[in-house]
């Protein structure tokens, strides 16, 4: 076995997704674009799937229509030290039409859903106050965007 990937499927939207992740995040690069000829469905010259690497991990776009959307049954997690790295994405992901939804959770602008988490995380929810993390979870249900010190201040008491 040569690797594992991830395919995505998109309406005609691929190239733009690639460049739009592609400047997103560092170690990040694209590859080979496989364009259609003049025996395929799809329109001579236009992009029939796209690779890419997302801080060295590797993707593949494909242009392969309206007949399937993304779902939150799948999301990609990002996980953050600090609260101006988490913003940044943030801010980033749900611009130009992505959307907010709650625990961290978001779609960005293809519809592809995103999990921003803190790394504090696991410490406030599995820590060694279950009272202390009974106000974390808490708080977090309350949240769209994690906020580290609000969580921080709801485990502490």
């Amino acid at each position: 076995m040569a690797g594992i990937g991830t395919c995505l499927w998109f309406d005609g939207q691929a190239e733009e997704a690639a460049n739009f992740y592609v400047g997103l995040f560092p170690n990040s690069r694209i590859g080979e674009v496989l364009r259609w000829g003049g025996d395929g469905p799809g329109v001579p010259g236009s992009v029939l799937t796209i690779s890419f690497e997302l801080d060295g991990r590797s993707f593949r776009g494909l242009n392969g229509g309206p007949e399937f959307t993304f779902s939150e049954a799948i999301s990609f997690e990002l996980f953050f030290d600090t609260q101006a790295e988490l913003d940044e994405k943030w801010n980033a992901l749900t611009s130009d039409g992505g959307q907010e939804s709650q625990c961290g959770w978001l779609k960005d602008k293809f519809g592809v859903s995103w999990q921003l988490v803190p790394t504090m995380m696991t410490g406030v929810l599995n820590g060694p106050d279950p009272d202390g993390a009974a106000r974390a979870m808490q708080a977090m249900m309350g949240m769209k965007k994690l906020v580290i010190a609000e969580l921080q201040a709801a485990y502490d008491g």
